[in-house]
């Protein structure tokens, strides 16, 4: 046991000095596996162990096909639909920013491509449109939090792999959150449109422009639908989901809007290869960094721990809470749910909280993380593509945090917001 809290606190002292996190999470497991006189080849079968994992294969093909949307320029297709759409409403291209985050979000899975991607479009529409380049950049990262929640979600599937849980039973569990969270923010954006007058367009569309609109981007818009309907009737997992999309969007790129061409698929494999490598690779150490907390006993500690805390599941919730929103402010949300999943996720569900409710409070306090200092991943893109400041950027993203908090209070204590299409289905 001893060892196991030494093991963590020098990953997080490493960690905490900047140290790559793959470093950090592999020298304190390294040091214990010689220390402990392991045989060596215990490293290289808890890696690879870790890796053969059927649902894993998602990841980098949903991370292709959220490449490839880019390369092919549909994320411009769906821009100009959201803007026709909900461009009149309050707030503008504010609120088409988180409309478009929702359409673009069921198809990528993953918060850093919404803001690299679709991002860059909103973002630059709004500049040109009149809107602050802080408020542009704050809009942008509080409406990506949306992607890793709506299915597809590349953080629950790995969530699912790390828990055991069913990942169709998560990723459809994602569907009425990632509405909600959308409907929130749209909220936020209405009330501080209210406050600052903020630009819209002149007039509501008439219906021959909104069929216009409608027209290119309908086959990009039918992606989610299919995914969503192909795991909904049991017809393919999400790994098989994640395949159908991808050849769906292929397809669509190369003979509907023609803008694909071999380059593009090029650029789109070498983006997907270090995309995925640097996910998976932290997948493999993480997996021998568990299993030496496991052979410490670390989970039995943290479950005696709990149970001097509380056993009422409202209270563990509250728990869980704290523990992945401060998480998520300092590590990134792949390493705290492979460190921290397996430590947490066994006493709470003992207690009676649904896996599947847990997995998406889990993942919603790591993405509510990525915007929030000192390590908010997605604060930190999006300043690095815009040249933004980091801290004009937080100032604007103050009015959005009070919709994202409640979001994530209405899916901790209403468990049936995310178990009610999941019950109908098991």
């Amino acid at each position: 046991m001893d060892m196991g809290i030494l093991v963590l606190l020098v990953f997080f002292v490493l960690f905490m000095a900047g140290v790559p996190v793959v470093v950090a999470i592999f020298i304190p497991a390294a040091a214990y596996i010689v220390l402990q006189e392991i045989p060596i080849a215990m490293v290289a079968q808890r890696t690879v162990y870790a890796l053969d994992s059927f649902p894993l294969v998602a990841i980098p093909v949903f991370i292709l096909v959220g490449s490839l949307m880019n390369s092919a320029k549909i994320t411009d297709k769906i821009f100009n639909f959201a803007d026709v759409l909900v461009g009149r409403l309050p707030g503008g291209l504010a609120q088409v920013n988180v409309f478009g985050s929702l359409i673009f979000a069921g198809m990528s899975g993953a918060a850093l491509a919404d803001v690299g991607g679709l991002g860059k479009v909103e973002i630059k529409a709004m500049r040109d449109r009149g809107y602050s380049l802080p408020f542009s950049c704050a809009v942008t990262v509080a409406s990506a939090i949306v992607g890793p929640i709506f299915p597809p979600s590349i953080p629950l599937i790995i969530y699912g792999s790390i828990a055991t849980v069913s990942t169709v039973q998560l990723l459809i569990g994602g569907i009425v959150p990632g509405l909600l969270c959308t409907g929130m923010l749209m909220l936020a954006v209405w009330a501080v449109a209210a406050r600052h007058n903020l630009p819209r367009a002149a007039r509501w569309p008439t219906l021959r422009e909104l069929w216009n609109a409608f027209v290119p981007a309908a086959p990009a818009l039918a992606a989610p639908v299919l995914l969503i309907f192909g795991m909904l009737s049991g017809f393919f997992t999400p790994t098989e989901a994640a395949a159908v999309t991808c050849v769906y969007v292929l397809a669509i790129a190369a003979f509907v809007y023609r803008d694909l061409n071999w380059q593009h698929i090029r650029d789109s494999m070498l983006e997907t290869l270090r995309s995925s490598s640097s996910i998976l690779v932290i997948v493999a150490a993480a997996a021998m960094f568990g299993w030496i907390l496991a052979v410490e006993q670390v989970p039995q500690a943290f479950d005696g721990w709990l149970d001097t805390v509380s056993s009422n599941p409202w209270v563990l919730l509250l728990v869980v809470n704290l523990i992945f929103f401060i998480a998520g402010m300092f590590i990134d949300s792949t390493t705290a749910t492979l460190l921290l999943v397996p430590i947490v996720t066994p006493p709470v569900v003992a207690a009676g909280v649904d896996p599947v409710h847990l997995g998406l409070v889990v993942i919603f306090n790591l993405m509510i993380g990525t915007i929030t200092p000192p390590f908010g991943l997605s604060l930190f893109l999006v300043s690095d593509i815009t040249k933004a400041p980091v801290a004009a950027i937080l100032k604007a993203l103050l009015p959005f945090y009070p919709a994202l908090l409640t979001t994530l209070a209405l899916l901790t204590f209403v468990p049936e917001l995310v178990l009610w299409i999941p019950k109908m289905i098991r």
